[in-house]
């Protein structure tokens, strides 16, 4: 990584405060870091995407980064996850988290330094692989967050903890982290803070949703069986595709019968899989289902209905009683992410008052994500969480621009990567002196 003499000297000179805690000219010192360095990290990160749990060369990276910075660096974390620990007096812990899986899609996005990797997953097939949800704009805030944050250690006291978190992208990650003793072996956090970068926000501005940001999530399995025959005798058989084509339609009426009109769901079928030729009639469809909500009760009365509708639907269809839908409802699961009120309100302010009341947009949910985050601040942990987003994309191109997992999928990174740096730090400089 390139670094000139006069870009170090200014990332690290002591600067005036406009308090005790925020120094007037952060802002400044971002952007010489993000045009001495962060943009040629981003460009790399953006390059080379690692698919959930093959993070192998991004949290190397990650980890060297920081290492370099002082922080006391721990890799394989939950499989590949990366928890960098910095040290600074008595004071609270703080934990800033990045995810940094990418997908398996093919990158169309036109861009110059467009993602052209290969990459065998964890279910053993090779795919192309793209950053197609902004996690390398992630990884590069954390580590641009990281400089700031050593670079102001006369600003702060405490424990800084950050965490490069695999496989947010199948909903697996934190829980992995978590499960290998993430808040056992490290510093337990008063405070866990992160962002994600939104192509359908302004770039560069910082929403703080209070109270409820993302949905859960829950990733459910619907083996439909029925009676193998010829295709020129359906009467001789049970063909699974027109059970499972009946399952799918009836899965709507769950949520159009089975929940409040004035409470959200979402049963997604994203996957149809069955038969091997024209005239046979096989004996296994499979479904994959996604399942969204906001509310816990909505939640269990959606999974519970699944198994209700795909069995009394294959019954009416004449499915045997040995033969009824399997429904396995997977591990890869979230609750709703909710933010703490206060505690986002609080960051809000310090945001305003540092970054300017411009830097401030509403939040907008255009449909219902999920984000395992929430499993940091499940109930369980005791921990204050507050997840931000931040814009990604021009004001001229919101109209026109891709969706996340696009293949067409693109962030601008400079306004993104240092608006996000700006937040985190102002975040975890106000949370390390709020008491």
């Amino acid at each position: 990584m390139k670094r000139s003499i006069f870009a170090a000297a200014l990332l690290f000179a002591a600067t005036p405060a406009l308090s005790a805690d925020i120094p007037t000219d952060l802002s400044d010192h971002i952007q010489a870091d993000y045009d001495a360095n962060l943009s040629e990290l981003f460009v790399h990160f953006h390059k080379n995407p690692e698919l959930s749990f093959r993070e192998f060369e991004t949290s190397k990276r990650i980890a060297s980064e920081l290492t370099a910075l002082g922080f006391d660096v721990t890799t394989e974390v939950g499989q590949t996850g990366v928890v960098a620990v910095l040290k600074n007096g008595d004071g609270p812990t703080v934990m800033i988290r990045a995810d940094m899986d990418g997908l398996p899609v093919k990158e169309d996005s036109g861009l110059p330094y467009a993602s052209t990797r290969k990459q065998v997953g964890i279910e053993g097939v090779e795919n192309y692989v793209m950053h197609a949800c902004g996690h390398d704009v992630h990884v590069t805030s954390l580590i641009g967050t990281g400089r700031q944050m050593v670079r102001l250690k006369d600003n702060w006291a405490g424990t800084l903890v950050l965490i490069g978190q695999p496989a947010e992208e199948i909903i697996s990650g934190a829980r992995a982290m978590i499960q290998d003793g993430l808040y056992e072996r490290f510093p337990t956090p008063d405070y866990i803070i992160g962002f994600h970068v939104g192509a359908t926000g302004p770039a560069g501005k910082i929403m703080v949703p209070k109270g409820l940001a993302y949905s859960s999530s829950d990733s459910v399995d619907v083996d439909v069986r029925g009676v193998g025959t010829h295709g020129a005798a359906p009467h001789q058989g049970v063909d699974p595709v027109l059970v499972a084509s009946a399952i799918v339609v009836n899965l709507q009426s769950i949520v159009s019968r089975s929940i409040s009109p004035l409470q959200p769901g979402v049963i997604t079928v994203g996957s149809f899989h069955g038969g091997t030729k024209n005239n046979i009639i096989g004996d296994k469809v499979e479904l994959k289902l996604t399942v969204r909500s906001d509310d816990p009760e909505v939640r269990a009365t959606l999974l519970d209905s699944i198994d209700r509708v795909a069995r009394g639907t294959a019954i009416a269809y004449g499915v045997p009683e040995d033969l009824l839908p399997i429904v396995t409802r997977l591990s890869r699961n979230t609750a709703p992410l909710r933010n703490d009120t206060e505690t986002a309100t609080f960051l809000e302010s310090q945001i305003i008052e540092n970054m300017g009341a411009d830097s401030i947009v509403d939040p907008v949910r255009l449909g219902m994500g999920a984000e395992d985050f929430a499993e940091f601040i499940a109930p369980e942990h005791e921990v204050t969480g507050v997840y931000l987003s931040v814009g990604g994309t021009p004001m001229d191109e919101l109209s026109t621009a891709a969706s996340h997992h696009s293949p067409f999928f693109k962030i601008a990174p400079e306004p993104s990567i240092t608006a996000g740096t700006e937040a985190m730090t102002v975040s975890a400089i106000s949370l390390f002196n709020r008491d």
